[in-house]
C-alpha cells in the first residue's frame, strides 16, 4: 500500500530518499482536507495563480491543469495541485454558495443535511440576489423560490436607499403581499428578517415588493431566501 485508505496520504517506503517530500505532501493534504472548505464545486478552469491551501471540487470536463481530474478534489500546493478522490460521507462547506455539502460517492450533494443508504435526503437551500427597486408601486423578482421547496423565511438588507416617496414597503408573494414583512424601512442598511410558518411552493415562485404609498423609483435590496428540499432515492 502506497497511500492511506481514507485520505490518500502518501506513505514512506523503506530506505526512501527525500523523505521530507512525501511527509510534506501528506501534511499538505491533511491541511487541505481537515475542516474541509471548497472554494467552488462548479469552477472548471483552475485559477492562474493558486492560493496556497485552497481546495476546489473539480467538475467533469475541467480544463488545463485539472483536465482529466473530474470528480476529485484539487488542493493548491506549492504553486501546483494535488488531487484527492473524495469518499461517500465526506462533508464540506462550499464557500461560493454558502451551503454545506455531502459527497454521495458519485458527486457533491449541495445543501445536504442527511444522506440515506438509498441516496434520499434532506437539503437546506439559500438563494441570494440583489433586486433593483424601480418602475412602479410593486416590484416582482424573478422566480427565486424553487419548485417543491419548503420556505422558512426571507431576509434582506437595503444596499442603496429606496426612493420614490413611499413611507415603507412590504415583502411577500402573489396573493400574500406581507408574508415576509410589512412596514419595512427605506434607508440604506434597513433590513427585513422575515421568518414565516413553513409553506411548500409547488411551482417556482417570485417575491413581490409593494410600496406603501407612491411608486418605487430607485434603490437596491439584497435578499436571501431560506428553504429546504428533499432528495429522491437514487435510480435503480
Amino acid at each position: 500500500m502506497t497511500d492511506t485508505p481514507r485520505l490518500s496520504l502518501p506513505l514512506l517506503s523503506p530506505s526512501q530518499a527525500q523523505k521530507h517530500v512525501t511527509v510534506n505532501e501528506a501534511l499538505a493534504r491533511i491541511d487541505g482536507l481537515t475542516q474541509l472548505t471548497l472554494v467552488s464545486i462548479d469552477v472548471a478552469t483552475p485559477p492562474v495563480v493558486p492560493v496556497e491551501g485552497e481546495v476546489y471540487a473539480v467538475p467533469e470536463g475541467a480544463l488545463n491543469a485539472w483536465a482529466g481530474q473530474g470528480g476529485k478534489l484539487a488542493i493548491a500546493v506549492n504553486g501546483g495541485w494535488v488531487f484527492v478522490e473524495p469518499r461517500r460521507g465526506w462533508q464540506a462547506l462550499v464557500l461560493d454558495r454558502g451551503l454545506p455539502a455531502i459527497h454521495s460517492g458519485a458527486d457533491w450533494r449541495l445543501g445536504a443535511m442527511t444522506l440515506g443508504a438509498s441516496g434520499a435526503g434532506l437539503s437546506v437551500g439559500l438563494v441570494e440576489f440583489d433586486q433593483p427597486m424601480g418602475g412602479g408601486p410593486t416590484v416582482t423578482t424573478a422566480p427565486v423560490i424553487p419548485a417543491r421547496a419548503t420556505v422558512f423565511g426571507v431576509t434582506g438588507r437595503v444596499v442603496e436607499a429606496i426612493t420614490g416617496g413611499a413611507a415603507s414597503w412590504s415583502l411577500g408573494v402573489a396573493g400574500d403581499p406581507g408574508r415576509f414583512g410589512t412596514g419595512l424601512g427605506m434607508g440604506q442598511n434597513s433590513w427585513v428578517n422575515g421568518p414565516a410558518a413553513p409553506v411548500v411552493y409547488w411551482d417556482a415562485t417570485a417575491l413581490v415588493l409593494t410600496a406603501a404609498g407612491p411608486a418605487f423609483t430607485g434603490g437596491l435590496v439584497r435578499f436571501a431566501v431560506h428553504y429546504t428540499e428533499l432528495f429522491l432515492p437514487d435510480p435503480v
